[in-house]
């Protein structure tokens, strides 16, 4: 006979624990499912956590934020491994996982790991990994498996020299080169990952750029600091072939007959929702070519009543800060409880070498929408706290409405970026404007100056007139025409 529950929740990644931990707080019984072992997902085994304790433990062991004191020649240790690597990883993952099990057990969540598979729309099937079948019965059910990374059938994947976003992390030993196709999010990453330790970098990108939706200043802000630093960067570039081509090369053929050699590739264009074995017909559903089930996005309920889905199983924009909201308010409304909206504008993060964290709308977006503006720039090394790090590089724009001064949108590429982003988005979503900026007090030695620096410099291009009500209203409308 199948246990049941209020809810179960199939994923326990950052959609899936706040989804089951909202729903215990409603005083409803939950189970989670967890495909691995250990809870967390995608989000601590092999995505966020893992990529970003990588980085760190690259500027820290290879000294890169020392480089602009002590030349690129420094290090804070010679013949850096992947063991290296690997150690702290692992003492981060054990944490999370530790701090995760607990608010399970405090919050009364269960949780199973196993395989689940739907039966119906309301009965899942669980195999365990020691192959015991149990079913169970839930009133609503949360579909919060994430995603895959994408391979395509024309890439001979190994594990060892041709890897997916997944395998790079059980690397063995570093490579001297590598070749990353696809100027994703994550393949940026891992490159400029890579790049900080003195890899041989070279990107290949079909598209004409990389990162399609942040600014496009900041981009060519991005752009020349990869460049500048030996990264190859080949867009409008189609791959044609990866293969072996002795025990340390491989040869990455093009379509336009160029071929560029490695020790390694990494295939990172793109994810795919990990729900190829759900069985998502037995409860009717399906998901689209890319393993993607849709959604309303305003309480996340798909086209059957009883189950949700959240998280980066729905698409963009797949971040772990959104499908934790995703969760909470997929929980609520599937128990009728009310759940506040999150803001309008949230902060995107890419965790390159360095930082891209943006957030409202980009100088492109503002000109489609036909809104007068006024943009300002500041560059870190104009701080004094940038000269105290020793940066060299690092890059804040602000762009302002002209008739209202309000903010706009914030878009910050250096040390630090996604930290400092949330003053913008503060201010962004309180609708506040260029006279914060340009009155405020900041703590003085900091980064965050480049906000008042970017703010003046904007504010000296701008009319000194105060907005009418009339031109207030009138931008107020725009902005909720969208």
């Amino acid at each position: 006979m199948a246990q049941h529950y209020d809810l179960i929740v199939i994923g326990s990644g950052p959609a899936g624990r706040r989804a089951a931990v909202q729903a215990a707080k409603l005083k409803k019984s939950v189970l989670v499912v967890e495909r691995g072992r250990r809870v967390g997902g995608v989000c601590v085994h092999t995505g966020t956590i893992p990529s970003k304790t990588l980085r760190e433990t690259v500027l820290n062991l290879s000294g890169w934020r020392e480089r602009g004191f002590y030349g690129r020649a420094h290090r804070n240790k010679d013949n850096i491994t992947a063991e290296d690597l690997r150690r702290r990883l692992h003492i981060t993952l054990d944490h999370e996982v530790e701090v995760l099990e607990h608010q399970f057990t405090r919050n009364n969540v269960a949780w199973i790991a196993g395989a689940a598979r739907f039966l119906s729309a309301n009965a899942v099937e669980v195999t365990t990994e020691g192959g015991d079948v149990r079913h169970y019965h839930g009133d609503r059910i949360i579909i919060a498996v994430g995603a895959k990374p994408f391979r395509p059938s024309h890439i001979p994947f190994d594990g060892s020299f041709i890897v997916d976003a997944d395998q790079i992390l059980d690397l063995k030993r570093l490579p001297r080169s590598i070749v990353v196709i696809g100027a994703s999010v994550i393949g940026i990453e891992y490159a400029t990952i890579f790049s900080a330790l003195d890899v041989k970098v070279t990107v290949i990108e079909p598209g004409a750029s990389l990162l399609g939706f942040v600014d496009r200043e900041l981009v060519e802000e991005f752009i020349h600091d990869l460049r500048d630093r030996g990264v190859g960067l080949r867009f409008n570039a189609k791959v044609a072939s990866v293969e072996r081509a002795g025990a340390e090369t491989c040869i990455v053929r093009l379509e336009d007959h160029r071929q560029i050699a490695a020790e390694m590739v990494l295939f990172a264009a793109g994810r795919t929702g990990a729900t190829d074995t759900l069985n998502l017909a037995a409860a009717g559903l399906a998901a689209d070519e890319r393993g993607r089930i849709a959604v309303d996005k305003a309480n996340f309920c798909t086209n059957v009543p009883s189950i949700y889905a959240v998280g980066d199983v729905i698409g963009f924009p797949s971040l772990a800060s959104t499908s934790m909201e995703q969760g909470r308010i997929a929980a609520c409304h599937a128990f009728g409880e009310a759940a506040h909206a999150p803001p309008e504008f949230f902060p995107y993060g890419i965790y390159s070498v360095p930082e891209i964290s943006t957030v409202g709308m980009t100088e492109e977006e503002v000109r489609e929408k036909r809104i007068p503006y006024e943009a300002g720039i500041a560059r870190f090394r104009e701080t004094s706290r940038g000269h105290i790090m020793g940066l060299s590089t690092g890059f804040m724009k602000m762009i302002f409405a002209l008739e209202t001064r309000r903010l706009l949108g914030v878009h910050i590429v250096g040390e630090g970026a996604t930290e400092l982003i949330h003053i913008g988005q503060a201010v962004l979503n309180l609708g506040g404007g260029l006279d914060y900026f340009v009155e405020n007090t900041f703590n003085y030695p900091t980064l965050a100056e480049a906000y008042k620096i970017a703010a003046l410099d904007a504010y000296n291009r701008m009319p000194a007139r105060q907005a009418s009500q009339h031109t207030i209203e009138t931008l107020t409308r725009k902005l909720a025409a969208g």
